[in-house]
């Protein structure tokens, strides 16, 4: 037996329940972890409440990421043994496998061995900021040295992990956010440049930072009323990249911009990395080298432990995090 966390209807944050729950011997291709700690993310936020791409089969199961030691192995899994401290990349669907539990199985295709030099924590919030970052700035959007990437939402996990990316490819990141409060922390980031776009001209301040000529990448989580705007502080023939829906309000279509800059605007998903066994392979040699180097690091804002999986959730939904909320289990 086993305490993971459920909900039986979708809702805030106080559907989840933790309950007990027997885990079964893990079948083909699959592992049993011993979870240390989690890692949250807005995906099982929206899952949780209904609001995500895929509908949860109630009573339903949620987690994309965590970080532990193997327990039990099932057959046809050759590379990964009892004993391994591991993490798990998303790439699954949460009615298949959810990882808020004690005690979870894992498809072996996307359990890794982590560097030793990460802690439990660390571990578990690396994967989805890393991959989904990598996976649209360097596979997608071929984002090269000297180039602009406007990344909203730049204090989230993704966010933050995208403005490393950029440096270390030697790109311009530049990093939108609300107000002016988190400024000095984004520049401290890595931000070569930080735009508080309810207080900046949006549009003006990224035509100025490019001496005219817009930013080549946009990297959007959120949608919603700015989306005209990044279109018009894109360069002709840009990359728009949207890999979330964090606005709650409707998101304007300008069809007149797009006409002018031409952009080329495409949804993104971890998925296109993880599910192909040749991306995710130089996806986590990627991540696994810049940890190595220092490019990339680790950024948590707060642990929470197991228990408190409700105020987590409760926390994430604020919206006032500066990288990823983890939960110790």
């Amino acid at each position: 037996m086993s305490r993971i966390v459920s909900f039986a209807e979708y809702g805030g944050p106080d559907v989840l329940r933790i309950g007990d729950a027997e885990i079964p011997a893990p079948g083909q291709g699959e592992v049993r972890i011993a979870v240390k700690a989690l890692g949250l993310n807005r995906a099982e936020s929206m899952w949780r409440s209904g609001a995500y791409i895929e509908d949860a089969r109630l009573p339903a199961r949620l987690g994309y990421e965590a970080a532990g030691v193997i327990e039990a192995v099932g057959p046809g899994v050759a590379a990964l043994a009892v004993g391994d401290a591991v993490s798990v990349v998303p790439g699954f669907s949460m009615n298949d496998y959810g990882l808020y539990g004690e005690l979870v199985l894992a498809p072996a295709s996307l359990v890794v061995k982590h560097p030793a030099s990460l802690s439990f924590e660390e571990a578990a919030s690396i994967w989805m900021m890393f991959v989904t970052a990598y996976g649209a700035l360097v596979e997608t959007a071929g984002l090269a040295a000297g180039e602009t990437v406007l990344i909203p939402a730049a204090s989230s996990s993704v966010g933050l992990a995208a403005i490393q990316i950029a440096r270390g490819i030697g790109a311009i990141p530049v990093a939108l956010t609300r107000t002016g409060a988190k400024r000095a922390q984004l520049l401290e980031a890595g931000a070569l440049h930080v735009i508080a776009t309810e207080e900046q001209d949006l549009v003006a301040e990224v035509l100025r930072i490019t001496d005219g000529k817009g930013a080549r990448v946009v990297f959007d989580p959120i949608g919603g009323p700015n989306f005209p705007k990044l279109i018009r502080a894109m360069s002709i023939g840009g990359t728009l990249l949207v890999y979330g829906a964090l606005s709650e309000a409707p998101t304007p279509f300008p069809i007149l911009d797009v006409i002018a800059r031409l952009p080329i605007i495409r949804g993104h998903t971890i998925w296109q990395t993880s599910s192909d066994p040749v991306r995710l392979k130089a996806a986590t040699r990627f991540v696994v080298e810049g940890l190595a180097s220092g490019a990339l690091k680790p950024v948590i804002d707060k642990v929470f432990p197991f228990d408190r999986i409700v105020e987590a959730h409760r926390y994430m939904e604020a919206n006032s995090q500066f990288g990823k909320i983890v939960v110790s289990v």
